[in-house]
């Protein structure tokens, strides 16, 4: 069933009887239905009186909270399209994102106006600061105060619904330029009402909000709860022992977590499994979750309904799942608990040779996506639009295979990406600030295994003639380009890199022998 209403809409229908229950819940401030609604459309009345109009870009640069979910609802029912920013970026990664969406307005909490304040004085000609949270802002600056915003008339919803932007999300680029993914109402509503439609996320439940909000993951499930009518726990930043203990002080039901989240929830000081008594059902993704792991939170949580997902931004968030019948029973010992789901009922897959034509069944080949869900295009980049969108499926650039159960395996990304607890990571990006530097000739950014992360980022450099240059170094000239996660775990210096006959630098031979022995069994 294809959703078409907006996003303010299908929540307001959502919780119109809820007007007295919790809607959010943050560090123990308790806001309920009423309260939140009231403050959206009082906060989308003060941006249309500071000229806000329909299809104007709003970006957000904070951390998890409680503020945070009250954007989501009062910039599309201001007209406006949400643009949450990654706060983890540099000041460089900032500006680039606040440059090529042109937002007019800007929500930003303190801390990160501080990090980035040469970024937003070289832009206030431009952009209307709002600083959240309970401070007054510094009106010398011309920044505005979220709390003033609250003090304006509530405006009615503006209605935006269907294929209407909805918001640009921005993503690692495989050129080393971020891609800002345009969503639709419709395709973000339908996709994760259709997740609900399976079991995740039922009525009334109380939801775990610990990704950071700029990840469309977390906007999903925070958007499931809204659309149960159920109450989002969100906590400001993940953290293993305060998780458990939120989990636990707020009876909280449905999660989604990265399987790095879980390895780190399994081995926190005290972890004690009577923690997640409250919870049902776990939804996991972003990458491959290892075997290990999973038998030890079923092992720990066997009560625990497991889903797992695999999508991307450019789909709305999710294309297929893997329901909990196939991570136990004969499922499990046919092995599909190793795959990556089945398509979710908007979505269609095809699994293509590279002439876009389907191969045959149980062979690998690139995974297409179809259906409404699937993205409006990349912001200001028609032709990589037009060249991920040919032929009227989504390239997701993933290889994969679809067993005779209709099972989707991941079998290896096509994409040179790096998936480092849970973080999607573009070696191009990496490769682009290594290369900046002026000891270095030439550069190759891998993903090598890593306990921990899953994977990590390693690059192997060959120096300048004559130059000598050190990994510390090399290190902290990457800190001033790209956010810390991004930068390489480890570096190997080389006298030369292998090369194709095409004078292509083969990434395979690099590889090798780190993952000699090894299945990446991307999910």
């Amino acid at each position: 069933m294809v959703h078409l209403t907006g996003y303010v809409e299908a929540v307001r229908n959502a919780v119109a009887k809820q007007g007295g229950t919790p809607a959010s819940i943050f560090e123990g401030r308790v806001r309920t239905w009423g309260e939140v609604l009231d403050r959206a459309a009082r906060i989308a009345g003060g941006l249309r009186s500071m000229g806000i109009e329909n299809g104007d870009r709003v970006a957000v640069l904070s951390a998890n909270s409680d503020d945070y979910l009250s954007l989501y609802l009062a910039i599309p029912w201001a007209g406006a399209v949400l643009a949450p920013l990654n706060n983890r970026w540099t000041p460089v990664e900032n500006a680039f994102a606040i440059d090529d969406c042109e937002p007019r307005v800007l929500f930003v909490s303190d801390d990160l106006a501080k990090a980035n304040a040469a970024v937003l004085a070289e832009r206030a000609d431009r952009l209307t600061l709002v600083m959240l949270g309970d401070s007054d802002a510094d009106t010398a600056t011309g920044a505005v105060s979220f709390q003033d915003l609250l003090t304006h008339a509530p405006v009615d919803d503006a209605g935006r619904c269907g294929d209407d932007l909805l918001a640009i999300f921005y993503t690692g680029g495989t050129t080393g330029r971020s891609k800002g993914v345009m969503l639709s109402h419709a395709g973000f509503v339908g996709n994760c009402q259709t997740m609900r439609d399976v079991g995740l996320f039922p009525a009334g439940c109380r939801a775990l909000v610990v990704a950071p909000l700029f990840h469309l993951a977390a906007a999903a499930a925070m958007t499931m709860a809204m659309l149960a009518g159920g109450t989002a726990v969100i906590a400001r930043a993940f953290d293993p022992v305060g998780t458990l203990d939120l989990i636990a002080h707020e009876e909280v039901t449905d999660a989604l977590l990265v399987p790095t989240m879980i390895q780190m929830l399994l081995d926190a000081a005290g972890f004690d499994a009577v923690k997640l008594s409250s919870v049902r059902t776990v939804m996991y993704g972003a990458s491959p979750m290892p075997e290990a792991t999973l038998d030890r939170i079923m092992t720990a949580a066997p009560h625990l309904e497991y889903y797992q997902a695999y999508g991307m931004t450019e789909v709305s968030c999710t294309a297929t799942l893997l329901p909990p019948e196939y991570h136990r029973g004969v499922h499990r010992e046919a092995g599909r608990h190793r795959g990556a789901g089945i398509p979710i009922a908007i979505t269609e897959l095809m699994i293509a040779d590279d002439a876009g034509q389907p191969v045959a069944a149980g062979e690998i080949g690139e995974i297409l996506v179809r259906g409404p869900c699937v993205m409006l295009g990349y912001w200001n980049q028609p032709e990589l639009t037009a060249e991920t969108l040919r032929g009227g499926w989504m390239h997701t650039g993933d290889g994969g295979r679809i067993d005779d159960h209709g099972v989707l395996y991941v079998a290896d990304r096509l994409k040179d990406m790096i998936v480092s607890g849970g973080e999607n990571i573009y070696s191009a990006e990496v490769e682009s600030a290594l290369s900046q530097h002026a000891d270095v000739a030439q550069v190759a950014v891998i993903a090598v295994p890593d306990d921990r992360w899953g994977e990590r980022v390693h690059a192997v450099v060959v120096a300048q003639p004559g130059a000598t240059v050190s990994e510390d170094a090399l290190v902290a000239h990457c800190r001033d380009l790209i956010a810390g996660y991004k930068c390489p775990r480890s570096i190997e210096f080389r006298s030369a890199l292998p090369m194709s006959a095409a004078g292509k630098i083969v990434k395979a031979e690099l590889r090798a022998k780190y993952w000699e022995g090894r299945s990446r069994n991307v999910a």
